[in-house]
């Protein structure tokens, strides 16, 4: 929620973070338990199908940006956005808030990764995931923890047909004739596979932190959902533990740097110093060598006259 605004576009400084969760959180008492459709869900899948134009069984790139941060298929789609929903209920019913980030905190949105096998990725990697205008995040506290939930995809031998893509698996070869040919081939490309994998990430600059929980074939995330808010609270504690070292390092940085700028100001002024008393001397030098050259033009006047 955004606390401060101005018309000059300054904000004002954010106080400093201090611990709003224990180490050992309490178990909270809840007045009721959150259910129904959370307001991050609520109409989404609208304009998660009326998207940009993508190749049959690919991920949803909807035109909308400011939507819950979900990357699916169109196959996955209910399945991702009914996990989500269940997640956040069960956060808000343990107390937590789950909003986009205010535009005021300037949170960053962490890296997702859909691949179920994760890759080492090169420097020239370019994701070809929709991402949100603003992250999803969850308060705990006072802190924000980043969440994404995104369908993953596996490695499958596809076969190119008449200008498109189908699973090998699905192809049936045309019975063989003289005035036909089937020109195809296969390749292996990464395709959704309807498993969900939940990153929670740090949405602050100065800390890089990120877990996650994937699902298996027998194993899928919804029965994990009280594991995992509890693993979240745990992890607020740990995350205002680094986002305060990481406040104490940039003072830290910062005090160098004017130490640094202070002393590079102080060696400037000396240098100054020194070629002022080197411009100096230089000026006196020529000052004398002219008053040298009169007084021996007016010694030689003399000695003319004299003579």
């Amino acid at each position: 929620d955004e606390l401060f605004w101005s018309k000059d576009g300054d904000l004002h400084s954010v106080p400093a973070l201090k611990p709003a969760v224990p180490r050992k959180p309490r178990v909270r008492r809840v007045a009721r338990r959150v259910t129904g459709t959370h307001g991050l869900i609520r109409d989404v899948k609208t304009h998660f199908e009326r998207g940009r134009p993508v190749d049959e069984g690919d991920y949803l790139k909807p035109y909308k940006r400011l939507l819950v941060d979900v990357t699916a298929s169109k196959a996955g789609l209910d399945k991702a956005l009914a996990f989500a929903n269940d997640f956040f209920n069960a956060l808000e019913s343990a107390g937590h808030r789950v909003i986009f980030a205010p535009a005021g905190e300037q949170l960053r949105r962490g890296e997702v990764d859909e691949h179920e096998q994760p890759k080492k990725r090169q420097d020239y990697y370019h994701s070809r995931l929709w991402s949100p205008q603003r992250p999803t995040v969850v308060y705990i506290g006072t802190v924000a923890i980043g969440l994404a939930v995104v369908e993953m995809s596996e490695p499958v031998v596809m076969r190119y047909v008449n200008g498109k893509y189908i699973r090998d698996a699905d192809y049936v070869p045309p019975r063989i004739s003289r005035r036909y040919v089937d020109h195809s081939w296969t390749t292996t490309k990464e395709v959704p596979c309807g498993r969900l994998r939940l990153i929670a990430y740090s949405p602050y600059w100065t800390v890089a932190w990120s877990t996650q929980w994937q699902e298996t074939r027998k194993a899928p995330l919804t029965r994990e959902l009280r594991a995992i808010v509890k693993a979240l609270e745990e992890a607020a504690v740990e995350l205002i533990e680094k986002l305060n070292e990481a406040a104490r390092q940039a003072e830290i940085e910062r005090l160098e740097r004017l130490a640094a700028e202070e002393r590079r100001r102080q060696e400037e002024d000396r240098r100054r110093v020194q070629q002022s008393v080197k411009d100096s001397q230089a000026q006196l030098v020529q000052i004398i060598q002219a008053w040298a050259d009169v007084m021996n033009v007016e010694r030689f006047l003399k000695g003319v006259q004299d003579r």
